[in-house]
């Protein structure tokens, strides 16, 4: 449905779930595509299948939390493939604690990664869209630029035990809120998607998982990658050009009814 050719994008925490199925989404839309995950063997992993796929795509590892891998993966994209268009900010961790006795280290890696990492990669992306808008002048350079962060249900509704994890998510949602009054004189749009349960290889490792978040889910299943990335490619499309500041629940209408798994 969607042809991104021309366009180049990043996608951080792409090694594996949502960030890898939207990476490959990407690719076959004909997107050139910067794939980073914090561990390169993963990253060269996500490469090697979409380059196989007919895709062109290039790994980037490194922490996002690094500014100094902030501005690694926008170098790359504008040195291999000449231009930057999207940069989708899906690297996060998920960390459980009851708040009276949260770890302050933990605590301070979970706003590096999921605060920190996002802010610095829609800010330095921003520059470069911007920059790129100002000498536009192929037909095939469209202006403008898309900035997409990965918000989550939690960040709307309580979820028992995530209330760090929780407040960085919220966190995200106002940060698109603000980019996109701020950013769109200059034709960029800033969203967010707030996934609900996801089976990704991480919440796998819980056997009952999909199970009890299906009874849970008013649709009556579990949320996939694909779900996700689906989502993540209108809000990247020129259909979504009139749509900025908002955070997109994708979730299986979980959020309405809210129940907490026991």
């Amino acid at each position: 449905m969607h042809n991104f050719e021309n366009r180049v994008a990043i996608v951080t925490g792409a090694g594996a779930g949502i960030g890898k199925q939207i990476a490959s989404q990407l690719a076959q839309a004909q997107a050139c595509v910067v794939v980073n995950d914090s561990r390169q063997e993963l990253a060269e992993s996500v490469v090697a299948e979409l380059t196989e796929e007919g895709g062109r795509a290039v790994a980037i590892g490194g922490d996002c939390s690094d500014l100094a891998v902030i501005e690694k993966l926008i170098e790359n994209a504008v040195v291999t493939f000449g231009r930057l268009d999207f940069a989708v900010a899906n690297a996060g961790i998920t960390s459980f604690g009851n708040f009276l006795d949260y770890p302050i280290d933990e605590f301070q890696k979970l706003i590096n990664v999921n605060i920190c990492g996002s802010y610095y990669l829609a800010q330095r992306a921003t520059r470069k869209f911007i920059e790129q808008n100002e000498r536009v002048g192929s037909e095939n350079q469209k202006p403008g630029g898309r900035l997409l962060l990965m918000s989550s249900v939690t960040g709307i509704q309580y979820h028992p035990h995530l209330a760090a994890y929780a407040m960085s998510k919220a966190a995200i949602s106002m940060l698109v809120k603000s980019l996109g009054a701020e950013l769109g004189q200059h034709g960029i749009t800033a969203n967010a998607i707030a996934p609900g349960a996801t089976l990704t290889e991480r919440t796998l490792e819980d056997q009952d998982y999909e199970a009890v978040w299906s009874k849970l889910t008013p649709t009556g299943r579990v949320t996939t990658p694909v779900d996700i990335a689906e989502a993540a490619m209108f809000l990247l499309s020129d259909s979504a050009a009139q749509i900025t500041g908002q955070t997109l629940v994708v979730d299986g209408g979980w959020t309405s009814v809210s129940p907490p798994p026991l």
